[in-house]
């Protein structure tokens, strides 16, 4: 039988390398030395010695010393192992980020509403910006800064309780506190038509899928208008007891989920519509969350990536999968959640807070690991909304203020694209973008 020790933790000497002779001649000769020391005092004694240690012994005065030096670095050892694993790690593509810890721009909202359960905030593919304050709807133009009134209501009409543009960056849908919903041109500055008859309270919530605008009432009611058409609503959802806050459709157009001011989280899809315009049946019901539910952002890199945060009951960003309805995640901020973004070009997520700190927080995803904090707000951040670029955010909160942080980077270059004409339907024909 054959034993191999492929590795050992005792040292074992090479006793090849050792002049086992020439050690006991010094050993002996010592203690001789020692012993008779009368004997090293004798001249010729002494010049005997001498001349055998130098013809003899090579003038060995080392025991058990190794017959060769090991070879001497240019380096240290730790120099030597560190460069070379170095060598080795893997190279970060692009270096990290700078991110500004203040706003780069401050302006003033006179008469925000602060209302937890309302979106007076959007930002256009055209570049522009939409913001409501009490009966007013004025746009921002982010390319030279100028600013417009577009519309504005009378006190039993209003006030403004949401806005989201469509796609196409010129047509602009408003919500109500009268439970209409209006939808404006805005490069004419001209109002198109007013949709009626589908709520009975406050349309707090807006989300356009191309033609189809949803909105969300506070009767709990979602209803999908086809403005293309005169008879403009083709689908209602019943689901929610109380206001609807929160409404996204997913990149693909094929679910939309919403939430409310009962706790619930629902996951909608259009397969499952009802035919004639019935009221149809929810894909998942998720009632995790112990606050109202308005925060909610579909992944940009993974389309069954669902973010949902909780109002102050609750503080919660949980994460789910909607083609299952399984919770991947829940985290908990410590602050009321008042609105989600996902940055476009990198795993990050960007929160907005209320009490304490009045805060938005970047978080790496999956790890939800902090990334940057950025306060300058005085009262509860309340709306999002992001540059088409995906670089810049604008928040709105309940101090009155619109601030504008460059927390998503730098936009890289536009690259060369080609445009095609879209109709719309009532509204005229628009380039997009391919």
């Amino acid at each position: 039988m054959c034993l191999m020790f492929l590795q050992s933790d005792r040292f074992i000497p090479d006793r090849s390398s050792m002049d086992f002779d020439m050690a006991h001649y010094l050993l002996t000769e010592g203690r001789k030395e020692k012993e008779t020391p009368s004997m090293c005092c004798s001249p010729s004694k002494e010049a005997y010695r001498r001349c055998l240690a130098e013809t003899l012994l090579n003038n060995q005065t080392r025991i058990l010393a190794f017959k060769s030096k090991p070879p001497v670095s240019n380096q240290g050892i730790f120099n030597e192992v560190f460069s070379d694993a170095a060598s080795h790690l893997p190279k970060s593509s692009k270096p990290r980020r700078y991110i500004p810890q203040s706003a780069e721009r401050t302006l003033d909202a006179p008469d925000l509403v602060d209302d937890y359960y309302l979106n007076l905030l959007d930002w256009g593919s055209n570049n522009v910006l939409s913001i409501a304050l009490g009966s007013m709807v004025y746009l921002w133009d982010a390319s030279d800064g100028s600013t417009s009134e577009l519309m504005s209501v009378d006190d039993a009409t209003g006030p403004v309780t949401s806005v989201s543009w469509a796609p196409d960056g010129r047509h602009i849908a408003i919500g109500l506190n009268n439970s209409d919903v209006q939808l404006w041109d805005s490069t004419a500055a001209r109002l198109l038509r007013t949709l009626q008859g589908g709520h009975g309270s406050r349309v707090g919530s807006l989300a356009w899928n191309n033609h189809v605008l949803t909105t969300g009432g506070m009767d709990g009611l979602i209803i999908n208008s086809d403005v293309r058409v005169r008879s403009h609503i083709v689908d209602t959802y019943r689901g929610h007891q109380q206001e609807v806050c929160g409404l996204k459709w997913s990149g693909s157009g094929q679910q939309l989920a919403s939430g409310g001011n009962d706790n619930l989280l629902h996951i909608w899809d259009r397969s499952m519509t009802s035919p004639s315009g019935g009221v149809n049946q929810w894909l998942h019901r998720l009632e995790d969350h112990t606050a109202a539910v308005k925060a909610i952002a579909w992944c940009p890199f993974q389309s069954n990536l669902l973010a949902s945060g909780g109002g102050g009951g609750d503080r919660c960003i949980k994460f789910w999968n909607t083609h299952t309805g399984a919770r991947l995640n829940s985290i908990d901020t410590g602050s009321q959640v008042c609105s989600l973004l996902w940055n476009k070009s990198e795993r990050e997520l960007l929160s907005s807070h209320g009490f304490t700190q009045n805060q938005l927080t970047l978080w790496k995803y999956p790890s939800m690991v902090k990334v940057a904090e950025l306060t300058g707000h005085t009262s509860r951040v309340l709306f999002m909304a992001q540059s088409p670029d995906g670089c810049t955010v604008a928040s709105a909160a309940g101090d009155e203020t619109l601030r504008f942080w460059n927390v998503f980077g730098t936009p890289e270059p536009a690259k060369a694209a080609s445009k095609v004409s879209v109709n719309v339907g009532p509204f005229t024909s628009v380039s997009h973008i391919r």
